[in-house]
């Protein structure tokens, strides 16, 4: 059994005023693909072929694609899918929640553009983050999909294995699966859809509930991407009938998984301490008895696609005179640069941050020493400076760059366990974070990924829509039943 394995991945903040350009992916072409999140491992434990073609994924999440950018690399996967001779079906390893200028939905073209090259017979299946915003067309072109479980992610190669297995059990059992799809008219940021807590985690389990029911191939729940403005976001569920025999189920299933979630609306909140400003959140901080101590800059989110300079805390650390105090961190080449050419020990007065958002502060400087430089090793990797100035350590890198867990700040010269206060620029703390955080406080600090959706200047989401519109009312209505590519 021959699978294609392909896709390009992106998650788009609208009102970022940073764009995606090529150089801003990665890209695996051909064998190495097959490294990817454990791909070989699930195929040989599936018994499949698998045909690699092309994978890009973004270093870091921005604002709508350039439109050359995507379509450099979509012909050059589709001509790679022509090259790859016959195929038994495709797995396409999608965000959900790319859009690309004069285009729209990343996902949709995609799969359109798949399906044309295939034809109505071979399957695709579709590896997603439950972030995703899906359209009909999308709906009506992919034969199955499957999403992450856990938020914030710990299953992603899991979840790729889920959806190669899918693809694997419909190829074998010569069926074309079903998927009924609806739209719940709900904008989500994902720190109020946490999986671990409610009201996700009784939607999850609902969702494994009908997945185990016959006839029902699989059942997801997905959070939608709040911070994109364009006419198809907001969350969806989906139910996949293994046959048309099932479809009937399907669709009564869905509506039953979509009516739960609409009816849970008010309680999507957070799962951590929350504070209304930064302020607010530095006094929390310094007040806890508990080391360390996690402050997340949520307004200036760069996993949400933020572009991760907004100085908006950091001005307030250094107002205070902050004593113990790590900032993680700030995409600033020009500062990065002085303190390498500085060099550690040195003595370097920067700007800091305030260049690519300039609506949420102006540029911090700031006189400190260099205590330490990382040089980049691989092309994934970054450069990275760490400029002390008084109490507060600002790690400085020379693109955009996420922290994710303890090595990032290892790579920086920072042992975060013994700093009394890290901010960072996160909305939830990535799994590995949450591990050894003693406390951790999301501050609603203002910025392109405002966790306050009604702050922001929507102008093209289809409305009502909750929270914009808290009184409208809504019932689940089928909008996409597939029908192999026929619409």
């Amino acid at each position: 059994m021959r699978i294609g394995i392909a896709g390009i991945s992106h998650e788009a903040l609208t009102f970022s005023p940073v764009s995606q350009a090529l150089e801003d992916f990665r890209v695996l072409r051909g064998p190495e693909i097959l490294g990817y999140r454990g791909l070989g491992d699930a195929a040989r434990a599936l018994d499949i072929e698998p045909v690699p073609l092309l994978v890009a994924q973004a270093h870091c999440p921005s604002g709508v694609v350039e439109e050359r950018a995507y379509l450099d690399l979509r012909d050059e996967m589709l001509q790679r899918l022509h090259d790859a001779g016959p195929l038994d079906g495709v797995c396409l390893i999608l965000h959900g929640a790319m859009l690309v200028e004069h285009i729209g939905s990343g996902e949709t073209d995609q799969v359109r553009m798949v399906r044309a090259a295939l034809g109505r017979d071979i399957p695709i299946a579709v590896r997603l983050d439950p972030h995703a915003n899906l359209t009909e067309e999308f709906a009506n072109k992919a034969d199955t999909w499957a999403c992450f479980r856990t938020a914030p992610h710990r299953d992603q190669a899991e979840t790729l294995h889920r959806t190669l297995g899918l693809l694997a059990e419909c190829v074998r059992a010569g069926r074309r699966p079903r998927p009924v799809f609806i739209r719940v008219p709900l904008l989500l940021p994902g720190e109020r859809a946490t999986t671990a807590v409610e009201p996700m985690r009784s939607l999850l389990a609902m969702a494994r509930e009908i997945e185990a029911l016959p006839g029902i191939l699989n059942a997801e729940v997905l959070i939608g991407f709040g911070w994109a403005d364009t006419w198809h976001a907001g969350a969806s569920v989906l139910v996949t009938a293994r046959d048309e025999d099932h479809v009937p189920e399907a669709r009564r299933q869905a509506r039953r998984l979509a009516q739960r979630m609409w009816d849970e609306r008010e309680r999507f909140t957070f799962d951590q301490q929350v504070a209304r400003s930064a302020d607010e959140a530095i006094d929390a901080a310094l007040r806890a008895e508990e080391r360390p101590v996690f402050i997340a800059d949520s307004g200036d989110n760069p996993t949400a696609g933020a572009p991760g300079d907004s100085t908006h805390v950091l001005a307030r650390l250094v107002a205070r005179r902050v004593p113990d105090a790590v900032v993680a961190g700030f995409p600033d080449p020009a500062a990065a640069h002085a303190c390498f050419q500085r060099g550690v020990g040195g003595t370097v007065t920067v700007d800091v941050g305030g260049k690519l958002d300039t609506v949420h502060g102006a540029p911090v400087r700031m006189t400190g020493t260099v205590e330490h430089l990382h040089r980049a090793t691989a092309p994934e990797d970054v450069n990275l400076a760490t400029l002390r100035a008084n109490g507060v350590r600002v790690i400085l890198s020379d693109r955009r760059y996420t922290y994710h867990g303890p090595d990032d700040f290892a790579k920086a010269g920072i042992d975060v366990l013994a700093h009394k206060l890290i901010v960072i620029k996160l909305g939830y703390l990535m799994a590995p974070l949450r591990e050894i955080a003693r406390r951790e406080i999301l501050a609603l600090t203002p910025g392109f990924a405002d966790m306050e959706l009604t702050r922001l200047p929507y102008r093209y989401v289809t409305r009502p829509v909750y929270p914009l519109d808290v009184e409208m009312r809504w019932h689940p209505i089928i909008t996409n039943t597939a029908a192999y590519g026929e619409a």
